[in-house]
């Protein structure tokens, strides 16, 4: 994928720093040089041979040269794209009309545009723009009016961190990366994705002449033109047009962007709630009238591939979306309920980046045991928690710390959550490849460490602690309440203590607490009550902190942002493996665990308090703060 910088200038140049042209090389006003006051051929040097560069076009030096490049046609003849009876035809063609040659295979039906794009994306290293499966983010349409990307044929799509994501016919374009200059802010890199004259000018049509803005399409949807039961009748090319279509564009935009967990669509008996999950908590995010419901219902069922007329069972779908440089999985659940179908989505942004350990909030103390648990070559490690507890994207972290070409590492995932390079990934599902049967096929794929998504029966959990056994080191998840809680849950799955016992490097527990607001965050001496949970003296108390009610801008008056985990870690030894092979209690693990200096999540959730990363009021909603 290529990145243009739009900022950076050479001293005393106004030109932006795009490849030079033929005749600046050479130092030179050529045909359809700016002196001339054409748009030209922008290229690039490979080699020492100059390539040309202008829409549909890309020559220049031999073909087959020593670049391996070749003059167009001469790859689309290898490519098998055209014949050569048909090349030469066309250069015919070409002498004649002074067209570019790419633009004379389409007028003369060798070739239509779609193919022609992908060949030159492919050569160029960008990507094809897809309108259908594009949305599009209001604030980046701004940047350009409808006439500007008529004119400069570019159409912006996303703005995030720093990087906008553009589609235009030709990336080397003057004027439209002039345009986008003017526009972007200083340092901006931009992201090319090249269509068709004819795709590009109606998809601006499409971006400009409907608004995307969630308050605008539910005004429009207010008029009595306005058909919002009509949904499943669109064709593909129709669909991204339709106010309902862009409604629930919109709000899984919003969703994405914010960096919202799910969406909870609640018909009541007038009304939809939508309400959305943000660092672990609920909030409305939107009211939405009744008779939207039926749409909007069946435009999500749609795209999650269910059955649209069946409104009386559960059903699981999913679907992706790419929003700008986005792509994001929507797992989907609905159920029945008295007012109607109820559906959930859980967001996977699949784009965002794998976090380093040190940056997820692990204290000192666990993460040395998290490197001496990775250091130990075969046998489990465990991470345990609820839903939504942070457990993959801790796992996923660990696992992308000890990735590197030395090592095979292979996964069964359902579903893959993040794309991790050189790590050999499998997705898991139900009736086509279970975790059982993934196991036996990984072992013989050569592996040194096996990620398992979770451990979820009896089979699974045994040929884990196979794996294990035979010198592979293995990560795996497991729902239960604390560390020592997996030992008897692997129990009552069937698997033997003996086996156990051996087999298990380290057990993690976690959760995930919201982040104080570094920007309103209210200091304040601890009370008596707050001196008993934290453990210290009444009469010294320690200051801390709490959240501001009703919070600020920073924090979307959250008094919260962002989350940390609050872990606890169960470092497997001889004599705890002792207890666990004669089936000892987990009361007796824990006793023999706190001697070694076991610290729980309890601990270290105090100790985030009194650095004042979260409050007590927070740490109380996840684990249970009180000393028995």
């Amino acid at each position: 994928m290529e990145f243009i910088d739009l900022t950076v200038k050479k001293d005393n140049e106004g030109a932006s720093n795009l490849p030079a042209r033929p005749d600046q090389v050479a130092g030179k006003a050529g045909k359809g040089s700016p002196a001339q006051g054409g748009a030209g051929n922008a290229l690039a040097r490979t080699g020492g041979v100059v390539r040309h560069w202008s829409g549909y076009e890309y020559s220049g030096g031999e073909a087959g040269g020593a670049t391996g490049g070749g003059r167009i046609g001469d790859r689309m003849v290898a490519k098998g794209l055209i014949t050569i009876e048909q090349l030469n035809v066309a250069l015919q063609e070409k002498k004649i009309s002074g067209k570019l040659l790419g633009q004379v295979l389409v007028d003369l039906g060798f070739i239509d545009e779609l193919t022609l794009v992908q060949f030159l994306a492919e050569q160029s290293g960008n990507e094809v723009f897809d309108p259908k499966t594009t949305i599009f983010d209001a604030d980046a349409l701004a940047l350009l009016s409808k006439n500007e990307a008529k004119k400069s044929r570019v159409l912006p799509i996303s703005m995030r961190d720093n990087v906008a994501v553009v589609a235009l016919v030709d990336p080397y374009d003057i004027v439209a990366m002039d345009s986008l200059r003017r526009v972007l802010p200083k340092g901006t890199e931009v992201k090319c994705l090249l269509s068709t004259p004819s795709i590009l000018s109606d998809a601006i049509d499409a971006a400009y002449g409907y608004s995307s803005v969630i308050e605008d399409i539910l005004k429009e949807l207010d008029s009595d033109s306005a058909n919002p039961d009509d949904v499943t009748k669109l064709t593909d090319d129709q669909a991204y047009t339709h106010p309902i279509v862009r409604l629930v564009n919109a709000l899984m935009t919003e969703a994405v962007k914010t960096g919202v967990s799910d969406l909870h669509f609640e018909p009541e008996e007038n009304f939809v709630r939508l309400r959305y999950r943000l660092d672990g908590v609920l909030f409305t995010a939107q009211i939405l009238h009744k008779k939207l419901w039926n749409g909007v219902s069946q435009r999500i069922k749609i795209m999650s591939k269910m059955n649209i007329a069946d409104k009386l069972t559960a059903q699981d779908g999913r679907f992706n979306l790419n929003i700008g440089d986005r792509e994001a999985d929507f797992r989907v659940s609905s159920l029945p309920t008295v007012w109607g179908e109820n559906i959930v989505l859980r967001v996977l942004d699949k784009s965002a980046s794998i976090k380093p350990l040190d940056k997820l909030g692990f204290s000192p103390h666990n993460l040395e045991l998290i490197h001496r648990s990775q250091a130990r070559p075969e046998g489990i490690i465990i991470v345990t928690g609820p839903t939504g507890s942070g457990k993959s994207t801790s796992l996923y972290s660990m696992i992308n710390a000890i990735n590197r070409v030395e090592v095979n590492i292979q996964t069964l995932e359902d579903p893959v959550e993040y794309s991790l390079p050189m790590i050999r990934q499998t997705y898991v599902r139900e009736g086509v490849l279970e975790f059982a049967d993934g196991i036996k096929a990984l072992l013989r794929q050569d592996p040194d460490i096996i990620f398992i998504g979770e451990i979820r029966d009896g089979v699974t959990g045994e040929m884990a602690l196979k794996a294990a056994m035979t010198g592979h080191q293995v990560y795996t998840t497991l729902h239960t309440n604390d560390s020592f809680g997996a030992l008897p849950r692997l129990i009552d799955l069937g698997l033997k203590p003996g086996m156990i016992a051996g087999a298990i490097i380290a057990i993690f527990a976690q959760r995930l607490v919201r982040r104080l607001c570094v920007n309103c965050k209210e200091e304040h001496v601890a009370d008596a009550a707050e001196c008993k949970i934290l453990g210290v003296d009444p009469a010294n108390p320690p200051k801390i902190f709490r959240a501001h009610q009703g919070g600020c801008q920073l924090c979307a008056g959250q008094g919260y942002k962002g989350r940390v985990a609050i872990a606890e870690i169960l470092l497997m030894d001889e004599d705890l493996d002792e207890i666990v092979a004669r089936g000892g209690t987990k009361t007796e693990v824990r006793r023999k665990a706190v001697e070694k200096g076991f610290k729980s999540m309890r601990d270290d959730g105090i100790l985030k308090v009194l650095d004042g990363l979260t409050s007590l009021d927070e740490l109380a909603s996840a684990v249970h703060v009180y000393k028995d």
